[in-house]
């Protein structure tokens, strides 16, 4: 009974240290563990954007926080975990979101030289940009964020938890609102 708890409660909690939008205390807090290279990662968070803008036009901005963790399968994606590093050096220069999604638009275009063109898109410090990525500096939040998915039970990318508990629900918009809208009464 407790194994099985364990894989269906997020081990560990929002925190101001995730990468989110929106408040950590609105009704509904999603945790997304996702990979840049993925298409269904994509997929899902195309539809978390969309009912995200309707749950805020119905019920308020702070209705709804969403908060993404890397969750790179790199046996199967070889470019997600560049990709990881890739948004987390865009974060040092407060542009996490804006590489967030060119990475999730441009999934299949992955490669070192397309990172460094998004940066380049993005105005970054093209020079601060490569620095971190020869160093490697992101990579142990990146696998922390793996190994806190990991302690919760996710094996595979997408992984939703709204409030704490893991979805398992059908990945389309009138199911995911539903349980979003159950979840915060």
């Amino acid at each position: 009974m407790n194994d099985a708890r364990n894989h269906s409660t997020l081990l560990v909690p929002p925190s101001t240290q995730d990468w989110m939008q929106g408040v950590p205390s609105a009704k509904v807090v999603l945790v997304m563990y996702g990979d840049y290279q993925c298409s269904r990662s994509a997929e899902v968070y195309k539809l978390i954007k969309a009912i995200g803008r309707e749950l805020s036009a119905s019920f308020g901005e702070d209705y709804l926080c969403f908060i993404f963790r890397h969750f790179p399968q790199i046996q199967i994606h070889p470019h997600a975990q560049r990709a990881a590093q890739a948004a987390q050096a865009a974060a040092v220069q407060g542009q996490f979101w804006q590489m967030h999604d060119l990475l999730f638009k441009h999934r299949q275009e992955l490669g070192n030289g397309y990172l460094v063109e998004y940066a380049n898109d993005l105005g970054l410090d093209i020079s601060q940009f490569l620095k971190d990525f020869s160093k490697q500096v992101h990579v142990a939040r990146i696998n922390e964020e793996i190994e806190g998915g990991i302690h919760s039970g996710v094996t595979t990318a997408p992984a939703l938890f709204i409030n704490n508990i893991r979805y398992t629900g059908r990945w389309n918009t009138t199911q995911l609102m539903t349980a979003m809208i159950a979840a915060s009464h």
